[in-house]
């Protein structure tokens, strides 16, 4: 081999350390983050959120085709403010925190669109059940945090959350939007 070929190989090899250790670097800021949903009780909005939830980010936004990002959300930790209420989310019928104590997201897909704004499609998995999904996500960098923030719709009885008695949409509607708003440290300038 030549010279010129074993540097080209070793600065190869560096360059790709190099960025394998930059994507390591990033980090979720699970204090500056949330992630919520809103479901309709009876025509009437009831917004909650999850308490505990941690994410693996290897994220380029120049190159965002070769990004991963993968979340898992500690079911166990989603509240609606109100103990009535927060004491059935863990059950078979809601959550079934016992036998599905988490949900995850797996990106399969990220494409820029420009101005900040992105389109992550995906693997999410509830109780089991597992969807294609699309989410739309913002970002804006303030000094080192970037914040990551969208929305998406899901469908609960895809799901199965609300089974059994729950599964009447005229007392919970099966429209649920989640949103998110995720500070992340260690992305690259945009």
């Amino acid at each position: 081999m030549t010279i010129s070929k074993t540097l080209t190989l070793g600065l190869l090899g560096a360059s790709l350390l190099f960025a394998n250790a930059a994507q390591a670097e990033q980090k979720l800021l699970p204090a500056q983050s949330e992630i919520g949903f809103v479901s309709k009780q009876m025509g009437v909005p009831v917004e909650g959120r999850f308490k505990k939830f941690d994410a693996q980010i290897a994220f380029d936004p120049k190159k965002p085709e070769a990004s991963k990002i993968a979340f898992t959300i500690d079911t166990g930790s989603a509240t609606v403010g109100a103990p009535e209420s927060d004491a059935e989310l863990p059950k078979a019928a809601w959550f079934n925190v016992p036998k599905f104590p988490q949900a995850t997201f797996q990106s399969s897909t990220v494409k820029g669109l420009g101005a900040g704004k992105f389109e992550v499609a995906g693997k999410l998995s509830i109780k089991g059940n597992v969807r294609d999904v699309v989410v739309p996500v913002t970002l804006t960098q303030n000094g080192a945090t970037t914040t990551a923030t969208g929305a998406f719709a899901i469908k609960r009885l895809v799901f199965k959350i609300g089974d059994g008695e729950w599964a009447d949409t005229s007392m919970v509607a099966d429209d649920v939007q989640v949103k998110f708003k995720l500070a992340l440290s260690g992305v690259a300038k945009f």
